[in-house]
């Protein structure tokens, strides 16, 4: 059982403002500031992947944390202000490995996978430091000052990416931070409260729902969502574009394109991006759910083709997908076609390929104007 006593003792030097202060607020004459915790977390009673340490500034969660668990205590990384963020991690790791951990922690955004860690905004750099933390640790990681410098909102979907990998594996982590909010999304087995003394051992509950409102939208949306995409930017001007809100705020985005033959016309999605700020808690994947039941709708086969691993994933386990054909190049390659078939099905990657099979959503076909 983790126990601690921790005494944080400064010298105060007596300066004539000093004694100012103690005149003025009747402060006792002292030589030194000392502030002491002691306690005990019962980490032993039960098994346990995520636990958090929170309260407000001052109340000694980084001293506890670095008391404990100095050698997991992890407050950021020294990243290399030239090298792409992939670079940074362990060099026994594959590339492969790499991009796996970004994934997992939900940010699957391979145009940023290239950039410098300080070109990144703070919300991809505090999903790059989970990544890298996760890589480092030899089964328990500690993060000090758990979302103190993102958005609540991003701090929230990130919390849920990184617990739901967390629990995927055998790995501990504990968050420590001042704020209350990710409690709900991080879903820790225990918190400990040091302003209080005060530890719990929680029941895991689902986190809260993520309420999307999907609109139709001008092409003129794909500027905020083409540089995260991993192909070319270019968006085709027959394009039909949707794009998903949370909190009124765009976060994710699906374009689709009607595809002619003679005998097997078919609809194909021709974009599925998700800011990388809300990647990892399925966001892309209900928008392109959503958007294919529509179209499903009009009796007229609707595809995909993508490489993005957790898109991938997604659909192998899903009823609504088949997949048509498992990861690989693309039967075009290297040749020819008069409809640019070796373009639009990426032929030179590694892809699969998936055919809708899920519910018609009829009268919300017609709301969108897909059927009359």
């Amino acid at each position: 059982m983790p126990k601690f006593d921790c005494l944080a003792s400064t010298e105060i030097q007596r300066s004539a403002r000093v004694l100012q202060l103690e005149g003025l607020f009747e402060l006792p004459a002292t030589k030194r500031s000392e502030l002491r915790w002691s306690g005990e977390l019962p980490l032993e009673e039960k098994d346990w992947q995520i636990g958090m340490i929170v309260g407000p500034s001052g109340c000694g969660k980084s001293t506890i944390a670095r008391e404990l668990f100095n050698a997991e205590l992890i407050s950021g990384y020294e990243w290399d202000h030239k090298k792409s963020i992939v670079d940074g991690f362990p060099k026994k790791l594959g590339i492969k490995d790499v991009t796996s951990l970004l994934s997992q922690v939900g940010f699957s955004s391979p145009p940023s996978w290239l950039r410098p860690f300080q070109c990144l905004s703070n919300g991809e750099q505090f999903r790059v430091t989970l990544a890298r933390a996760m890589a480092e640790s030899s089964g328990l990681f500690v993060m000090d000052e758990f979302t103190s410098v993102v958005d609540r909102t991003v701090a929230q979907i990130g919390s849920a990416a990184l617990a739901k990998s967390i629990r995927r594996g055998a790995g501990k982590m504990i968050a420590v931070g001042v704020h209350y909010d990710v409690i709900d999304w991080l879903q820790p087995d225990w918190v400990y409260e040091p302003h209080l003394n005060r530890f719990q051992w929680r029941l895991l509950q689902r986190r809260p729902d993520i309420q999307l409102q999907i609109v139709l939208c001008d092409k003129e949306a794909w500027s905020m969502f083409k540089h995260h995409h991993y192909l070319d930017t270019a968006l085709s001007k027959s394009a039909k574009c949707f794009c998903a809100l949370y909190n009124d705020k765009p976060v994710a985005f699906t374009a689709v394109l009607y595809w002619p033959h003679p005998t097997a016309s078919r609809w194909r999605e021709h974009r599925t991006v998700c800011l990388p700020d809300f990647q990892g808690v399925g966001i892309g994947n209900a928008l392109s759910d959503f958007v294919a039941s529509l179209y499903q709708a009009t009796r007229k086969p609707y595809t995909s083709v993508t490489s993005n691993p957790a898109m991938i994933q997604h659909r192998a386990r899903s009823k609504n997908w088949n997949m048509r054909r498992k990861l690989s190049r693309s039967r075009f390659a290297g040749q020819s076609s008069s409809v640019g078939l070796e373009k639009t099905l990426s032929a030179n990657r590694l892809t699969a390929s998936f055919d809708y099979t899920g519910v018609a959503r009829v009268k919300e076909a017609r709301d969108f104007g897909v059927i009359r």
